[in-house]
């Protein structure tokens, strides 16, 4: 990890033309490329409701504590970027030292490949023919591009051989998944794993880059027996990797050790960093801290404290059909609800004008309206517009396509009506 450098990537949506169709934006927008919209200093109360925004400073002060904590552990980190999906954020992460982007699936992989991320890895089994020969007429085209896969059951290597037959020019890098009884993907024990290698190691399509998993499946929670199951975990993929290097599996060159979701990676430096040395390089993965949130990561993150929610969301008050009951015009299509309901924060009279605490609880949410349960008295009137903390950024970005950055959130001590410093693109 380092400071910012010069990298960067290749799509540039300030160049994109906006169409005035885009969910909360402003219908004057038609026709303007976003640099143009940018240019005429827009601020948060010319968006409409539903709304979410993010905070250029929350960002870049997530951005900077995560560098420094992997820069102090000499860790390197490869951010989930399904995330966010959006490359510009990608693009921040990599100029502060980010070793590569992490990926789910073939689709992701493609939107990465397009943007000129240089380093990626996919953190999934890669079985689609198509797929597969795509990523590798890729890898072919570009000798500097680097892009591991993972491979847990020797049909899947198999399939990986039969696919690439004798037509790539260059090895395929698969990293060796390593799960656990009850966690996700992975070769369940050391016997499977070690016959999965074999199979890498013998096929000469493939290099075995080293091993790979994901601890966040075995626990929700920071409890003790949580966080005894992850360690358990991880003690057993570096003894993996201990194996895989004792007994001359590994070839030449750099070995990748990589886990490390957002919930646990202090037990991932703990357990794994010792590995990191001359060709070894322990990767992290974890991609909520960019954004971070005010629900499940709060409560979770090693980092809660110095990080900061980036997100928040925006509803006006449509309804107050009932005493003690207000419903908001947002709702499952605008915000997040898998990790924990949405949080009332602030409300306004407007977006944009003055703030002030609100008490409640959203009890639920339809698609497109979210139930909030107040006292009675609380003064609360159609038209009010009221912030909302949110719970898991990958389930907040997917809902939308442009996304405002405010200079900052408004709340107590902050501009209540900040300019939008930039629209942030994303492609789900």
């Amino acid at each position: 990890m380092g400071t910012e450098t010069d990298f960067a990537l290749q799509i540039t949506p300030s160049t994109d033309v906006l169409t005035g169709l885009e969910k909360s934006l402003p219908a004057v927008t038609r026709g303007r490329t976003v640099a143009e919209f940018l240019a005429g200093r827009p601020r948060l109360s010319d968006c409409h409701t539903p709304l979410l925004t993010v905070d250029a400073d929350a960002v870049t002060n997530n951005l900077t504590r995560m560098a420094v904590w992997c820069a102090e552990r000499g860790l390197d980190l490869a951010p989930h970027g399904k995330t966010t999906m959006a490359p510009a954020l990608w693009e921040r992460q990599l100029n502060a030292g980010a070793w590569g982007i992490t990926l789910a699936n073939p689709a992701q992989l493609r939107i990465a490949l397009r943007a000129g991320v240089p380093r990626v890895q996919l953190a999934n089994t890669l079985v689609d023919p198509g797929s597969i020969t795509e990523l590798a007429r890729a890898l072919d085209a570009d000798p500097d591009l680097t892009v591991h896969t993972w491979v847990d059951s020797v049909e899947a290597v198999t399939l990986l051989a039969t696919v690439l037959g004798s037509g790539s020019r260059r090895q395929y890098t698969v990293l060796l998944e390593l799960g656990a009884p009850g966690g996700r993907t992975g070769a369940r024990d050391l016997a499977t794993a070690l016959a999965v290698a074999d199979a890498v190691v013998a096929t000469p399509q493939l290099r075995l880059g080293g091993v790979c998993g994901y601890e966040g499946a075995l626990a929700h929670d920071r409890c003790e027996r949580g966080l005894a199951a992850v360690r358990t975990y991880l003690a057993d993929l570096a003894g993996l990797h201990r194996e895989l290097r004792a007994t001359g599996r590994y070839p030449d060159g750099e070995i990748v050790v990589s886990a490390g979701g957002s919930a646990y990676f202090d037990e991932v430096a703990d357990v794994l960093g010792p590995l990191a040395g001359a060709d070894t390089r322990v990767v992290l993965r974890s991609g909520a801290y960019l954004i971070h949130d005010d629900g499940f990561y709060q409560g979770i993150s090693p980092l809660d404290g110095t990080l900061r929610s980036a997100m928040h969301g925006w509803a006006r008050v449509v309804s107050r059909p009932e005493p003690g009951l207000a419903l908001l015009d947002a709702g499952k299509r605008d915000l997040p609800y898998d990790e924990g309901l949405p949080r009332p924060q602030l409300v306004a009279d407007r977006l944009g004008g003055p703030t002030r605490p609100l008490d409640g609880e959203i009890t639920s949410v339809n698609d497109q309206h979210a139930f909030l349960r107040i006292e009675p008295a609380t003064a609360l009137r159609v038209g009010d517009v009221v912030r909302l903390g949110l719970s898991h950024p990958c389930t907040a970005f997917d809902k939308w396509r442009w996304i405002p950055v405010v200079a900052h959130a408004p709340g107590p001590g902050t501009e209540d009506d900040p300019l939008i410093t930039d629209l942030v693109q994303t492609y789900f």
